[in-house]
């Protein structure tokens, strides 16, 4: 894999860019863009003003700020102002992955509560011209001092300060996907989010909550006091937020590529910070840190094909598990109702007392739980030990290890024209991370030493922490993130992901089961209440929340009697995960003067792109 100190060119792109647009063009389009959607200042108000370019054949939906429709390419993120930077790089000529880098630099900017360019990421992107399912894994690593008993000492500073720090990825596999893949100058992708930082953008609810709820973290640390906190006063939903800072580093990072980052000014004025601090962080870890590309992992079920990331993502197979499991049953009558879900529920808790044995496979050989996390014959042997009458103590379930308790996130979604297809989600861990800001740089600090296990560690379940996944230097620890693209008779049914750690592997399932198997419209099946679980404790938790557009979501009382009447525990939640949807549908195709046309591959008709995003948090989609 090429080294990320490369030093090519980041004003032009590669040799193959046919399609890089002048600087000068492109900076009155961006000003233009900036003065209608008001990225710039963070308008609330016109973030989500859409053109008559957008409104194509009178598609978009008004009345439904959470839904739209294109024949031409759609961005779901869980900020609309982002979801508008995505838009714009499309409407440019832009590749789907020019949109992500740009979109995944956004969500950086408005929400650094949970992604950032001090995190990591999973991306997966399927080109429509070659069929070709990539998967790009730029999941933080373990700093080259780290030990399995690090935290021996000190357990706290596993998820808190310097010391809970992986060595960040996700700038480096941003430019891998863009070197293969895009169009655009890799300088014109920053703008918008360089603009976002320096000329400050409105703290909408999600990240003002958060701001909140996290007031101990955000006061005890100088870096995150002086952006959310200036002169001592927590900002609050409305305010403008600046981060000047995290501009300038964006603005290095554009003119000079990520080398700027990985083995140039950025990196050493974030290594100076983070060693300060008490950190172990390195140039040599930056220098050598180096981006998986492997094809995505597909598992074919239901009818469906689903492209994900393999191990150390455990999303794709556990929802590849789940998936099988319910696939016995033989029909989509048999998951729906009452019924459905508490074999649903069985299901989840079959597959987390498996998916704990999984880890990095450049370091665990993780072939048997991948293979039997997607047999049907092992799925059936599952099968055959849930009973519809009742639920089991957790030791039904053979649990071996204790669960990885993630955290965070954002996720996106991206179809353009062509019908090339991109799913990401990226992430810092906790809220803020390790709680932690580089104050020479802007960057947000990730906390992702906290995903791995450690020997010593005592957790509330009890059970001993799983050797798969102890830290070694180098090593990428588990997750939870769940990117996937979704064929059908191998043409495009979807984009779908999640966010909030454990709980994404349950609402992606629940998602995809809701429109591609129960076949509810697109919106309701991201906005139907989700229920969780996490093997141990042997609770079904279930959401009862009014979310921030005033929807309520709760579960039914007939499912909750129902779930009790099978001894399940039930907990009240506010939000859990938040999901991000693209589907494309032939059923309705946009009229474009003529029935059907054909895309540039052939046969393949284009039909209408649906996107979705999730109203527990402040996303909105955007379409050309």
């Amino acid at each position: 894999m090429e080294n990320v100190g490369s030093t090519e060119s980041p004003l032009l792109g590669n040799h193959k860019k046919s399609k890089v647009i002048s600087w000068g063009k492109a900076v009155f389009s961006l000003l233009a863009l900036l003065t209608i959607t008001g990225l710039a200042f963070g308008s609330r108000k016109t973030s989500w003003f859409v053109t008559t370019e957008q409104r194509f054949n009178g598609k978009a939906q008004f009345d439904n700020p959470e839904i739209v429709e294109s024949d031409r390419g759609v961005v779901a993120a869980d900020d609309g102002r982002c979801s508008n930077v995505g838009v714009f790089m499309l409407r440019q000529g832009g590749h789907a992955v020019d949109a992500a880098v740009a979109t995944a630099l956004c969500v950086g900017v408005v929400n650094p509560m949970a992604s950032g360019i001090g995190g990591g990421a999973f991306m997966v992107v399927r080109s429509a011209s070659t069929s070709e399912a990539l998967a790009f894994d730029m999941r933080e690593t373990a700093p080259s001092s780290a030990s399995e008993n690090m935290y021996k000492n000190d357990p706290g500073a596993k998820n808190l300060g310097p010391l809970s720090m992986g060595v960040p990825g996700e700038l480096a596999g941003l430019h891998e996907a863009w070197k293969k893949y895009g169009r655009l100058s890799w300088r014109i992708l920053f703008q918008p989010s360089i603009q976002l930082a320096k000329n400050g953008f409105e703290v909408l609810p999600y990240l003002g909550n958060d701001i909140l709820k996290h007031e101990e973290k955000i006061k005890a640390d100088p870096g995150l006091r002086e952006v959310f906190a200036p002169n001592g006063r927590l900002l609050q939903t409305g305010d403008i937020c600046y981060n000047v800072k995290l501009a300038d580093s964006l603005q290095a990072i554009a003119e000079h590529g990520p080398q700027a980052f990985y083995n140039g000014m950025v990196g050493e004025k974030l290594v100076r910070d983070v060693r300060e601090a008490g950190g172990i962080l390195t140039m040599e870890d930056l220098r050598n840190y180096k981006v998986k590309v492997t094809d995505a992992l597909a598992v074919d079920v239901m009818g469906f094909e689903l492209l994900g990331m393999p191990p150390p993502s455990s999303g794709t197979l556990g929802i590849a598990m789940i998936l099988n499991i319910l696939n016995k049953y033989g029909s989509a009558n048999a998951i729906k109702g009452s019924l459905g879900l508490h074999r649903l529920i069985e299901a989840m808790k079959h597959m987390f007392a498996i998916r704990m044995n999984l880890g990095d496979p450049a370091f665990v050989n993780v072939t048997k739980y991948m293979s039997d996390m997607t047999s049907p014959s092992f799925a059936e042997e599952i099968w055959h030990k849930i009973y519809d009458n009742t639920t089991f103590p957790p030791e039904y379930y053979l649990s071996r290890w204790s669960q990885l308790q993630d955290h965070g996130t954002s996720h996106f979604c991206i179809v353009d024209a062509e019908r090339n297809a991109v799913s990401v989600t990226t992430t810092v861990n906790y809220p803020f991370g390790g709680g932690v800001l580089s104050p020479s740089t802007g960057i947000v600090l990730n906390d992702e030493m906290d995903d791995f296990s450690t020997p010593t560690e005592v957790s509330p379940d009890n059970l001993p922490p799983a050797p798969a996944n102890f830290i070694q230097p180098g090593k990428r620890p588990l997750s939870s993130m769940t990117p996937l693209v979704i064929l059908k008779d191998d043409q495009l049914a979807g984009v779908i992901g999640g966010s909030g750690g454990m709980k994404i592997i349950p609402a992606v399932v629940q998602v995809f089961l809701n429109h591609f198997v129960q076949g509810m419209d697109p919106l309701t099946a991201v906005q139907s209440p989700r229920v969780y679980h996490e093997l141990i404790p042997n609770v079904v938790s279930y959401e009862n929340v009014t979310v921030i557009d005033g929807e309520h979501i709760e579960l039914s009382q007939e499912k909750m009697a129902f779930l009790e009447e099978k001894g399940h525990q039930l907990k009240r939640i506010g939000i859990g995960a938040i999901c991000q949807l693209i589907v494309q549908t032939f059923e309705n195709p946009v009229d474009l003067g003529r029935k059907t046309r054909k895309n540039h591959i052939g046969n393949a008709n284009i039909g209408t792109l649906i996107a979705v995003s999730d109203p527990r948090k402040d996303g909105r989609p955007a379409g050309i």
